[in-house]
């Protein structure tokens, strides 16, 4: 009988501090990126391929401010993931005049017009995540199912040639993603690494951030980095090879 207590004690105090260690925690934060475009675009009509069209260029893009917000839940429950849902308002337009005749899902926009251009990527990740290491050094596994709601639109002048062309985006893509931190032992000070990636055939998409932060020990922190977003696309309809980069400024609550 005392044997018996003795491994049930033992059990007892062994699933409490694996409790303890691993109790849940939830995390909000958001922060503003102002990268920088490069890159082309290019829309059919069903038939023909369009102009590859400069963002800078053709379209006339430099750089814009984006927010994201996210959340994350980690829980103590074996087997089941952790979870993280994330949006980025990737919004941009720009108006620039053509130097040079261009076509846009099977429309002519012809040089000298003024042409207005909307380029939504925005979208809303759901992440499921395991912690593979959790103490000075953290490293986290999973995969995200990043959903876009976009479009890509160029138009002219009502008063002028009034052309009106868009390109919807709506599709979801899984991507691998790992994210890391090491702390920086009795200073608060933190280095972190975050990347959803994925490759299918020809295409490809990588998102990376980098970010040196401190978190207060009552789990208010901020950090800054630089992030790096690449799309490279070779569809029937439609073709890109994208990349905003630039940095950005973070806030954020773990508590």
């Amino acid at each position: 009988m005392l044997k018996k207590l003795s491994a049930l004690t033992i059990a007892s105090l062994t699933f409490a501090s694996y409790v303890q260690a691993d109790a849940a925690g939830i995390e909000i934060g958001a922060y503003q990126w102002t990268p920088d475009y490069s890159g082309f675009v290019a829309v059919d009509d069903g038939t023909q391929m369009g102009t590859e069209l400069d963002l800078e260029d053709d379209l006339g893009f430099s750089d814009d401010d984006h927010n994201v917000i996210w959340a994350s839940l980690e829980h103590p429950v074996p087997f089941l993931p952790n979870f993280k849902i994330v949006s980025s308002d990737l919004d941009s337009s720009a108006t620039n005049v053509l130097s040079r005749d261009i076509s846009f899902a099977g429309q002519t926009f012809t040089v000298n017009e003024s042409v207005d251009v909307q380029i939504d990527l925005s979208n809303i990740e759901y992440t499921l995540y395991y912690e593979i290491l959790d103490n000075w050094i953290n490293i986290d596994a999973g995969v995200t199912f990043r959903q876009y709601d976009g479009i890509v639109t160029l138009k002219t002048d009502p008063a002028g040639s009034n052309i009106s062309e868009n390109e919807i985006l709506d599709f979801t893509i899984p991507l691998i993603y790992l994210k890391g931190r090491v702390d920086l032992p009795l200073t608060g000070f933190f280095i972190d690494g975050e990347v959803n990636v994925i490759g299918f055939g020809d295409d490809s998409l990588a998102d990376t951030a980098f970010s040196v932060g401190y978190e207060s020990d009552f789990g208010l922190g901020g950090k800054a980095g630089y992030r790096t977003f690449s799309m490279d696309v070779d569809e029937s309809e439609f073709v890109s090879d994208l990349e905003f980069s630039g940095a950005y400024v973070s806030v954020f609550f773990h508590f």
